[in-house]
């Protein structure tokens, strides 16, 4: 049925789950905890009566139009919990200075589990045995050592997993979780085929697979639901704090709900960094096979070796991002000749 669904709303089946859901599930809060008790005071005497269903019709317009707004305006929205938007210097530079300690502390933590099964097999050459002792002395390794080291095969993989939701480069590294989570699969392209894929996105997109492009599309629509929900239990919150100071508010239910919510939103947060694995996933798939139909369709052939496909890529993103210079001429050599067309020939002679 989901299935069937998907197929029928075609490209709203994102916009309806990832943004008009999460508005309806937090004006529904709204509705149900803090308009009853806002009854009495004139400026949401109206409002009040959604809590009793009287209104459908205004709750459902409501929640599509809020969601549409929203869905227009998820570029900053995702850049303000990526780290990128309204974010002071001093806090940008802390984030990214503590998520790169502990993305190596991650890979570190890793690296001396690798280290002490392959000394449990057999001897290690000096430099790993160097790396290792060295690795050992470190103090931000040695609280987490007795518990890794009786780690089971599942607990690696779970810090495997927790390592690849950075970006390779330290320079890409961003402030916040959900940030780097997003930078890992913006970067994918760039790091293993210099193919800059936030700049030919809609090349790459119009010309992939139709299935590549969809469970892009399925992928992102969860993370929208989280972040979506996220943003409308922040507003619940602030108006929950705001009822507090009529003197017609339910204040037990103002607060239960302002704390509930409180306790939701981090909680909102860790699920849209976890879903983040699943649209890295499809757009890692959306390169990998969607990077022929590209080159095809801008009439170039992709080279056999991987060096010379890395420098064919560079070059064409260079075409893209810079004004013409003659040095892009050298992008030549990787294109193919066009078939003539019928009535392409030109007029006889």
């Amino acid at each position: 049925m989901g299935d069937i669904a998907k197929g029928a709303l075609g490209g709203a089946w994102s916009l309806l789950v990832g943004w008009i859901l999460p508005t309806a599930l937090n004006l529904a809060v709204i509705s149900a905890a803090l308009l009853p008790g806002l009854r009495d005071v004139p400026p949401f005497e109206r409002l009040a009566d959604l809590a009793e269903g009287r209104r459908a019709l205004a709750f459902l317009t409501a929640s599509l139009m809020l969601g549409l707004v929203l869905n227009a305006l998820q570029n900053p929205l995702y850049r303000i919990l990526e780290g990128y938007l309204l974010w002071p210097s001093f806090a940008y530079e802390h984030g990214v200075r503590r998520h790169g300690r502990r993305r190596h502390g991650l890979a570190d933590r890793l690296m001396v589990m690798r280290l002490e099964r392959r000394a449990d097999d057999g001897a290690l050459p000096p430099a790993q045995v160097a790396d290792l002792a060295r690795l050992q002395g470190n103090p931000r390794i040695a609280r987490h050592r007795h518990r890794d080291r009786r780690s089971t095969v599942i607990r690696r993989a779970l810090l495997q997993e927790r390592l690849a939701r950075y970006p390779v480069e330290d320079s890409q590294l961003a402030p916040t979780q959900l940030g780097n989570a997003i930078r890992r699969f913006e970067e994918y392209a760039y790091d293993r085929y210099r193919l800059d894929s936030q700049l030919l996105w809609h090349e790459l997109t119009a010309t992939a697979p139709e299935q590549a492009r969809r469970q892009v599309d399925t992928a992102r629509t969860s993370v929208d639901f989280f972040v979506c929900l996220l943003y409308g239990h922040v507003v619940v919150l602030l108006g929950a704090l705001a009822t507090l100071a009529s003197s017609a508010a339910d204040i037990p239910v103002a607060v239960t709900t302002a704390a509930v919510l409180l306790a939701l939103i981090p909680v909102w947060y860790r699920c849209a960094v976890v879903a983040t694995d699943e649209w890295a996933a499809a757009v890692r798939a959306l390169i990998n096979v969607g990077r022929y139909p590209l080159a095809n369709s801008l009439g170039l052939d992709v080279p056999q070796e991987l060096a010379a496909e890395r420098e064919m890529w560079s070059m064409v993103s260079r075409l893209s991002r810079i004004p013409y210079h003659e040095r892009a001429t050298a992008l030549d050599r990787f294109r193919r000749q066009l078939p003539i067309r019928p009535g392409d020939e030109g007029p006889a002679l």
